[in-house]
């Protein structure tokens, strides 16, 4: 008798699944938040000139996340580029550890803040929700989450093409209120010293700027899922870069549209702008109509969240590199069933955090490790790896990689002393961690390339 099958990852996601998935993930909650905290980070419109530079960025990266999706499509993203890029029995090995400990910290924190904005519009319909009531309600989301993801792919790509749709819906509606309704000389009332130049001016800058990049964490998201696409070196770039442009078109969009009917001066204090946005363009009715569409777009983003985190340490521990208990698929419905539980659980915890913890110290841990790590990592395989086949090259090589790099080199400075020390501070630990485990396993740097412990 034959052996019954083992459950596999099964590539089935196409162009437009893995664009919908990279969409839903970027939009969501998030501009219907961000934008009054990019208002306030110069204090007025010229705040949006962090679009003009996140948005290079985020292209920049774009360009390098596409050539290694496309070369390396495994379900894990940055985790498999960093591991082959800086070797798998050496300095890759405890790279690839360190991201996946960083999404331990990163990933629960940023599905807690499309958690923690949602309820921020859920008052819109129960104004007398107190702080404790909220802070429960986040972290019941995702208990629903948790529920709702616990199915095979083929039936989530349904369900998050059918959110997708609803996020598109949502910010079509917006988008063409702000256009028939826009009044310049609100939009462009700029404060007497807007454009003083100085070192405040370049850490606000900074500091607009993460929270632009911010608005589009999850152009990568797709490589997460890399071992369930179809003809990935198509597919991957193709949806990371037009999840990148569709989104700038959209929050872009937003953005304007939002100042030109809301004075910024009441815009980028207010919790539920877009409410207020359309409280004033139309009445309450269409506030409360928006506010409920917001609910279920931001839904979509922290199910597409959720979905893709699950991923990175199901694939790390099926590598030996993180813990193998992990390193399971469901027998019948062929997913990371444990490694949901694991990344949901966290982001249940993470729900009681602040709104600001929940934006700000996911951008510090992932800039060390995850955005300059798999930048370099381009650079090793370009170099080192021609057994590597990369069916998509980035266009004008080096360039973009070195925009990508020295961009988020200049928005983590700008972060703040708590939030850097956040950043460093996880990947310190988790090197300590890694060491711990690597030692009494064996593995390097107390092991040979071979895997046996080094006798030197």
């Amino acid at each position: 008798m034959s052996e019954p099958s083992q459950p596999t990852l099964q590539r089935r996601l196409g162009v437009l699944n893995a664009t919908s998935v990279n969409m839903s993930n970027m939009v969501g909650i998030g501009p219907f938040i961000a934008i009054p905290i990019i208002l306030s980070t110069l204090g007025g419109p010229h705040s949006y000139l962090a679009w003009l530079v996140g948005v290079t960025i985020a292209l920049a990266d774009g360009l390098v996340v596409a050539e290694l999706g496309a070369a390396l499509p495994a379900s894990g993203g940055t985790y498999v580029f960093l591991r082959e890029g800086f070797g798998p029995k050496k300095w890759g090995r405890m790279l690839a550890f360190l991201f996946v400990w960083q999404i331990l910290f990163a990933g629960p924190l940023e599905i807690a803040s499309g958690n923690i904005g949602l309820v921020h519009y859920l008052q819109v319909f129960w104004p007398s929700m107190t702080a404790l009531q909220m802070k429960f309600t986040a972290a019941g989301i995702t208990v629903f989450l948790i529920f709702a993801l616990y199915r095979k792919i083929t039936d989530i790509a349904k369900i998050m093409l059918g959110l997708w749709i609803t996020m598109i819906v949502t910010t079509g509606w917006v988008i063409l209120t702000g256009i028939f309704n826009f009044d310049p000389s609100l939009a462009f009332n700029l404060p007497p010293d807007a454009f003083k130049i100085d070192l405040d001016f370049f850490q606000g800058l900074g500091k607009g700027t993460a929270n632009v990049l911010y608005l589009f964490l999850g152009y990568y998201q797709v490589c997460y899922l890399g071992g369930e696409v179809k003809n990935p070196g198509r597919t991957i770039p193709r949806a990371v870069i037009y999840s990148i442009l569709g989104v700038t078109l959209i929050d872009v969009a937003l953005s304007f549209g939002f100042i030109g009917v809301v004075p910024w001066q009441e815009g980028m204090v207010s919790q539920a702008i877009g409410a207020e946005f359309m409280n004033r363009a139309y009445g309450p009715w269409a506030g409360q109509l928006l506010a409920g569409l917001i609910v279920i777009t931001a839904f979509a983003s922290i199910f597409a969240l959720l979905l893709g985190y699950s991923r990175v340490p199901y694939a790390a521990a099926k590598d030996g590199i993180f813990f193998r208990w992990l390193g399971e698929l469901h027998p019948t419905k062929e997913f990371p069933h444990r490694s949901l539980l694991l990344i949901g659980t966290l982001a249940i915890i993470a729900s009681f955090f602040s709104l600001e913890q929940a934006i700000m110290a996911p951008m510090a841990a992932r800039i060390l490790i995850q955005f300059i790590g798999h930048t370099i990592a381009l650079f090793l395989i370009r170099a080192n790896r021609p057994d590597i086949e990369r069916p998509f090259k980035m266009w004008f090589y080096p360039l973009p990689a070195f925009i990508s790099l020295v961009g988020y080199i200049y928005v983590f400075s700008s972060l703040g002393l708590y939030f850097i020390g956040f950043g460093i501070g996880t990947l310190l630990v988790g090197a300590v961690v890694y060491l711990f485990v690597a030692r009494s396993q064996g593995e390097w740097p107390f092991a040979g390339t071979g895997g046996e412990v080094s006798s030197k």
